[in-house]
């Protein structure tokens, strides 16, 4: 967590735009020293604008690439205090579909294992530091498997359960794992849904609620509060029940 004599040192996936653009503008704003990584240039640049930020053009998906961004950050500026993991695909795909295998793929890889290879080049240089904090951004759409997003609601799923186990690995070691289950954030990601979305933030709302999690050491915070309701009566309904209520949901 943050010095008393040093500005924090923040690293943060999916930075380009959304979310992880309106987390790097709160942390670039409190005086922060910023790691910003994106697949855009363009965006990313305009993203850090203003910001003391260092950016770094890489997928999520490329472990050798997120590696390679990790290092160069260490070497620039020290470890961490907060690696925040953000970046994403939301996107609908049907498993009847062949062309689809691909968008599950392409889903699953940047999920799950963006989170496993941003997070793993940091973990060694914050225990040594004494510490820091990794967070992960779920969803609410991973608490049960929404028809059409069946891709997005697995990868989700399997990204609360992965930061759980590493929360758990970590714990002892003075390194935080920080897990964030967001419902709607009106991003470019969400405008294409064509359905309500309940309870959907802003990006500058969202950005504020995933800090405030940061800052209390949260082991999981679903936000907006409405949806933390929202996922426990969902989690709670009987199969029957929930297949006649979602069976002929609008799709992804």
């Amino acid at each position: 967590m943050p010095r008393a004599d040093k500005p924090q040192l923040v690293f943060i996936t999916g930075a380009s735009s959304g979310l992880g653009a309106a987390l790097a503008r709160h942390y670039g704003q409190q005086g922060a020293v910023l790691g910003l990584c994106g697949r855009r240039e363009e965006a990313l640049a305009q993203a850090a604008a203003g910001l003391n930020a260092h950016c770094f053009i890489a997928d999520v998906r490329d472990p050798g690439a997120m590696r390679d961004a990790a290092e160069k950050f260490l070497a620039l500026v020290g470890t961490p205090d907060i690696v925040i993991g953000c970046a994403g695909i939301s996107v609908g795909a049907l498993t009847e579909e062949a062309s689809d295998l691909p968008v599950f793929q392409a889903v699953m890889d940047a999920n799950v294992m963006g989170l496993v290879h941003t997070f793993q080049p940091f973990i060694a240089p914050m225990r040594s530091a004494g510490g820091g904090v990794l967070c992960g951004i779920a969803s609410v759409a991973g608490v049960r498997g929404l028809p059409g997003g069946g891709a997005y609601s697995a990868s989700k799923a399997a990204a609360r359960v992965y930061l759980e186990a590493l929360r758990l690995e970590l714990k002892a070691r003075g390194v935080k794992v920080v897990t964030v289950s967001p419902g709607y954030i009106d991003t470019p990601m969400t405008q294409v849904n064509p359905y309500p979305m309940p309870f959907k933030m802003s990006v500058a709302t969202a950005a504020n609620k995933v800090v405030r999690a940061i800052e209390r050491g949260s082991r999981h915070a679903v936000i907006p509060w409405q949806m933390a309701w929202v996922a426990a009566l969902l989690t709670g309904l009987p199969n029957p029940v929930y297949d006649a209520l979602f069976e002929k949901a609008p799709r992804k």
